[in-house]
């Protein structure tokens, strides 16, 4: 025996509103699922955070160790050419270093705050839909990679920074169709202050340390705030 009130007929049957709701629940099981086989949706906000911590700090111990440097060197050296060479080479050396070691703790709390959550919604954390995300990022980071060495060793030091700021951006870009809108938006962030770069060329580290750390943490709230923030509290309530 149906309950409920009837809704509509269809041939010779009468549907109720009980149907209709079963059929809504359905519906939306089956979107759920959709979305889980054809988005990455394990990627958490805290990722986001400590990425841009991890930069805001990079950004502070750099710009100290170039504040010693440049202070070591007196206006008479400079206006004679005498940078120091090989002191020249070894802060090169130490703002590889800071950038690899910004890059490997950055991507390592990305890592485990994904895998934390890839748990939680039961998502695998090396599915296909996370190999398309790696591999559409990967493509522009890699060619920017390339290309800011080679600027490097032609000393053009000022166009590191937004070359990083726009490849990381288009990265971004290329990954957001199989995870969160909000990466897109992201991107374009990086986008625009790696432009805005190019035309203020003695900024370079701020518009790096507000790319990768302020719009990181932006970023990463939002997504916390959006996606993860009822799953906390529901299993605090469990």
């Amino acid at each position: 025996m149906k309950t409920g009130h009837p809704v509509f007929t269809l041939g010779n049957k009468v549907l109720f509103m009980s149907d209709q709701n079963q059929h809504l629940e359905h519906l939306r099981d089956i979107r759920q699922l959709m979305e889980k086989s054809s988005r990455f949706i394990s990627l958490s906000g805290w990722s986001g955070v400590a990425a841009g911590l991890c930069a805001l700090a990079s950004a502070w111990v750099v710009r100290g160790r170039m504040e010693r440097y440049h202070s070591s060197h007196n206006i008479d050296d400079q206006l004679a050419g005498y940078y120091f060479r090989d002191g020249y080479l070894s802060l090169e050396r130490e703002l590889i270093i800071i950038a690899l070691i910004t890059f490997a703790l950055a991507a390592g709390l990305a890592f485990l705050f994904t895998y934390l959550r890839s748990r939680k919604t039961g998502v695998p954390i090396w599915g296909h839909v996370a190999r398309k995300v790696m591999f559409n990022v990967a493509i522009p980071m890699v060619v920017g990679g390339v290309v800011i060495l080679r600027m490097m060793q032609l000393g053009l030091y000022g166009m590191v920074a937004p070359a990083c700021l726009l490849f990381y951006g288009l990265g971004l870009i290329n990954a957001s169709k199989y995870t969160y809108s909000e990466i897109r938006w992201l991107g374009f962030g990086q986008l625009i202050l790696g432009l805005l770069n190019l035309w203020n060329i003695g900024y370079g580290l701020l518009f790096w340390a507000i790319g990768f750390g302020v719009l990181h943490i932006i970023y990463g709230l939002l997504m916390w705030w959006r996606y993860e923030r009822t799953e906390e509290r529901t299993e605090m309530n469990q």
